[in-house]
């Protein structure tokens, strides 16, 4: 789940980027408009193309994911591709910069809502996953992976919990610069 995390992240800071690059280049679409060029930034600013190296874990200390020794994370600040209450405190960070942040779950991914806790038929949950705590990864209307968490098994019905499996929990993010990209056009 983390890898297809990672790709739905990285594949939306792709495409904010293109779309970024050509709304820069003017008006007309296909029309012959300024160039734009990628400049290293000089701080984290709405619009930066940023990477980041990341360890992110819980109240307990234990890690629920990383970049350390991978491919670091890459996103544009300020268009919403990471959480909120983290994009805040990376605005004005250089590269080389670390800061350890705590987002709180309000600014993170929300609290547990109740009315995303479901009864379906049983029918409709592959056998090999009727188990308490499973996870498996369904298709929102729109497109997106949501990962949906067998809360309960019943004789009829399977109680699923469509929460984000980090709702309710406090993040605490320990972050390294290492990249900033600024927008020109010329």
């Amino acid at each position: 789940m983390k890898k297809l995390l990672g790709l739905l992240v990285m594949s939306g800071a792709v495409t904010a980027a293109l779309f970024l690059l050509t709304s820069l280049s003017g008006p007309g679409g296909g029309q012959p408009g300024q160039a734009i060029t990628l400049k290293p930034g000089s701080q984290i600013e709405d619009g930066s193309i940023v990477t980041i190296e990341y360890t992110l874990t819980d109240d307990s200390g234990k890690v629920i994911d990383t970049s350390v020794g991978k491919e670091p994370l890459t996103y544009i600040q300020g268009a919403g591709q990471i959480v909120k209450g983290l994009e805040r405190e990376l605005n004005g960070l250089k590269v080389g910069d670390q800061k350890k942040v705590n987002v709180k779950p309000e600014e993170g991914y929300g609290l547990p809502n109740e009315k995303a806790i479901q009864e379906i038929p049983r029918e409709k949950v592959p056998a090999e996953a009727l188990k308490e705590g499973a996870t498996l990864m369904m298709k929102a209307p729109d497109g997106r992976a949501i990962p949906l968490k067998i809360a309960k098994v019943n004789e009829k019905t399977v109680v699923v919990d469509l929460n984000h499996p980090l709702a309710g929990k406090t993040l605490h993010f320990d972050i390294k610069v290492k990249d900033i990209k600024a927008a020109e056009a010329r």
